[in-house]
């Protein structure tokens, strides 16, 4: 079992030493760009009010943003929007494969609600992340998602006025094309409402969105680079009665403009039919015969490979299962050659085959002698890997100045770290620790205060039902070593902030308490914390 390690570093700058010393936390808003560079959607797509709750971006930032912020508006919330999530830069939120962002909100729908005075949620709310720079209010485009409050308390991602859609994308030709040929994307919008349709290779749009027309929409295009893509379809309604929808990503793969081209051929055995249990054997044959490669069998009504990849031999690959369920199943051969350059890839067209029950029938019933015959069903799931993720709410924390304690034996200072917020939706619940351990603290020049003398009281501040988290023990600090001391006391050394059980999203706090000795001269001090989630 590998162990899942997120860490997220924050930097701690106390105020300067000299009276006149002050800082100033940056957290405002940044006005909204005026690109829209895509949509995001919530997790979960429904819910309670208090729920913790995420945003998963449909791309990344692009132009030179590295940071973002989010805000939400709708009834009840100013015009120009509620912040939700402090400006953090792209790099403490978890990715996606399309090149997403993954961002939760730094509190729940009932609490910002709460702050803005809002009595009952009911509704449309807004939602608008933005790309921006770290610091003044250059923006580079917002992605947008959506939530209604069907009553107060509960919220669906699904307009609940519309009719829903579905989109469904064909691609022709079928399977592969090789370099500069054309390659034509037919998107079918049900019911057939009026649209646009934007066809996506990954997370890359092609071409310019297109108007559906009696359902349907196309695009043909000869731009798709060498190698494997995944080619989706994605409908915007312009009618307010249909809502939006996305087709499920094609993989579709292009060869190079030299690679001669083959043919897979399938035939399945025995007939086109079989009782359960009985072993089936499928048989590519690809032209030409002398291809040298692999064959991968899939039942592609489930998207599922039979087996691993099998080698050619003269032309052909064989491989026999009996444990194809009973059902209808849409058997195919794919061929992926062993040198791109020399040979294209190619697809057998699908092949229908029915596995009906043990013995031929089903239920039970006489017979002339009476009697029962059985059927059996194979049932199948799939519980998905999920994921451990920790953010935090802002890069920075900013202590008051240090000052002389009652004795004035010692500087002290205190204040809160930024808000941490740990999500953990992993199957079998394996459970979290969340620590910190922290570095010396330094000045412009080589002026140290030892990390020894900054300690912790932690602190829940919010957590979903189910989740069991326990808080990590107050850890004092040193008592102003100075800055040779080569002991581990205070944060020095990594520190455990709290341990949790359970699945879904915890948020979490501690009150610092940082002490330096008299002799540490005037100047402004920043160390790093490391906080580490696993």
């Amino acid at each position: 079992m590998s162990t899942l390690r997120i860490s997220r570093r924050v930097a701690l700058a106390t105020a300067t030493l000299l009276a006149s010393g002050a800082t100033t936390l940056i957290g405002a808003a940044a006005a909204h760009a005026d690109t829209q560079l895509g949509t995001m959607t919530a997790t979960p797509a429904s819910g309670a009010d208090n729920d913790a709750m995420s945003f998963t971006t449909s791309g990344g930032c692009t132009g030179g943003g590295t940071n973002l912020i989010m805000s939400v508006s709708g009834a009840g919330f100013p015009a120009t929007g509620t912040q939700v999530v402090g400006n953090s830069a792209t790099s403490v939120y978890q990715q996606t494969a399309a090149g997403g962002y993954v961002v939760p909100l730094a509190n729940t729908m009932r609490y910002f609600a709460q702050q803005a005075g809002i009595t009952a949620l009911s509704g449309e709310y807004d939602f608008t992340l933005t790309c921006r720079n770290a610091f003044g209010a250059t923006t580079f485009g917002d992605y947008v998602g959506k939530i209604w409050f069907t009553s107060p308390t509960a919220y669906t991602s699904t307009n609940p006025t519309q009719t829903a859609t579905t989109t469904t994308l064909a691609v022709t030709p079928a399977g592969q094309a090789t370099v500069g040929g054309a390659v034509t994307l037919t998107a079918t919008v049900t019911p057939a409402a009026g649209g646009n349709v934007q066809f996506y290779d990954g997370a890359t749009p092609i071409g310019t969105p297109v108007a559906v027309a009696n359902g349907t929409a196309t695009l043909t295009t000869s731009a798709l680079t060498q190698g494997a893509h995944q080619l989706s379809a994605a409908f915007t309604s312009t009618d307010p009665a249909f809502g939006n929808s996305a087709s499920t990503a094609t993989s579709y793969t292009v060869s190079p403009p030299s690679a001669q081209a083959t043919t897979t051929a399938l035939a399945v055995a025995p007939g086109s039919s079989s009782a359960a249990g009985t072993a089936v054997t499928l048989t590519a044959t690809v032209t030409p015969s002398n291809a040298d490669g692999t064959i991968t069998f899939t039942d592609a009504t489930t998207g599922t490979a039979l087996g691993s990849p099998v080698a050619l031999a003269n032309g052909t690959a064989t491989l026999t299962t009996s444990t194809l369920p009973q059902g209808d199943h849409q058997l195919t051969a794919a061929f992926t050659p062993t040198d791109a350059t020399k040979f294209a890839a190619s697809t057998s067209q699908a092949v229908t085959y029915t596995v009906s029950a043990p013995g031929g029938g089903g239920g039970t019933g006489g017979g002339t002698g009476g009697g029962t015959v059985t059927g059996t069903e194979n049932i199948t799931t799939t519980v998905a890997p999920g994921a451990l993720v920790l953010s935090v709410a802002g890069s920075t924390v900013a202590l008051p100045p240090l000052t002389l304690n009652s004795a004035s034996t010692l500087f002290a200072s205190a204040g809160p770290i930024q808000t941490v917020t740990v999500t953990d939706t992993r199957a079998g619940a394996p459970g979290w620790s969340l620590s910190g351990q922290v570095v010396d603290f330094t000045d412009a020049g080589a002026d140290k205060i030892n990390g020894e003398n900054l300690g912790w009281i932690p602190r829940l501040v919010n957590k979903v039902d189910g989740l069991n988290v326990t808080l990590g023990g107050a850890v004092a600090p040193a008592n102003a070593v100075a800055a040779g001391d080569g002991g581990a006391l205070g944060l020095k050394s990594s520190r455990t902030l709290a341990t949790a059980t359970g699945l879904g999203t915890a948020q979490l706090g501690a009150d610092l308490s940082l002490v330096a000795p008299t002799s540490t001269k005037a100047g402004t001090y920043t160390a790093v914390l490391t906080l580490t989630a696993m």
